[in-house]
């Protein structure tokens, strides 16, 4: 059996058609294939980029975490700690005393100590009256204040003389982490 003429160019037509059918549904396939392999081969160029610049920087970081760490623990050694704001209040008050005393200032008396709160945060206020009979003592204490761990900052400083003493008043500030201590610190005021 022969193929006539015209089967002939319909077989050759309906190769044509399929082959442009493969053609048409292939080539999209394989750019798409072509594309995603593309991409891939970029993303890991940059991963690589990114590892080797960490590698790089490494020495950085550790010098980073290094000063992070340093400044937390100098950060913590400023601030009162305590279980109760009592307590704390306490500390402060002892501290501020004992500051005096090594400085030769002679204490009249305290008030009782103020609690400011927010949310994460206590400042309590410390006010106390003293005198002594030589004005360096005076700056002898403020340089133990300013030099104080956990810190005492000044707020308020008074002094006046009188005949060969002089009396002054001096309000201080120390600050408490408020963890744990604000169930308590609304109970006790």
């Amino acid at each position: 059996m022969e193929i006539s003429l015209r089967e002939k160019n319909i077989l050759i037509l309906a190769g044509l058609v399929a082959l442009i059918f493969l053609a048409t549904n292939l080539s999209p396939r394989i750019a798409g294939f072509y594309n995603e392999r593309q991409n891939n081969v970029e993303n890991i160029q940059l991963e690589i980029a990114r590892e080797l610049r960490l590698i790089e920087e490494i020495d950085s970081w550790r010098e980073r975490r290094k000063s992070v760490e340093e400044s937390q623990a100098l950060f913590e050694r400023q601030i009162f700690n305590g279980d109760t704001i009592p307590v704390v209040e306490a500390n402060i008050q002892r501290e501020l005393s004992l500051k005096a005393r090594d400085s030769g200032i002679t204490v009249n008396s305290t008030r009782l100590a103020e609690s400011i709160a927010s949310d994460t945060w206590f400042m309590i206020s410390q006010e106390m009256s003293f005198r002594t009979t030589d004005a360096s003592n005076t700056v002898k204490f403020l340089q133990k204040l300013r030099e104080s761990e956990p810190r005492l900052r000044v707020t308020e400083f008074s002094i006046n003389r009188s005949r060969n003493q002089y009396n002054g008043s001096i309000t201080v500030v120390g600050f408490s982490r408020s963890a744990g201590l604000s169930a308590q610190f609304s109970s006790s005021r």
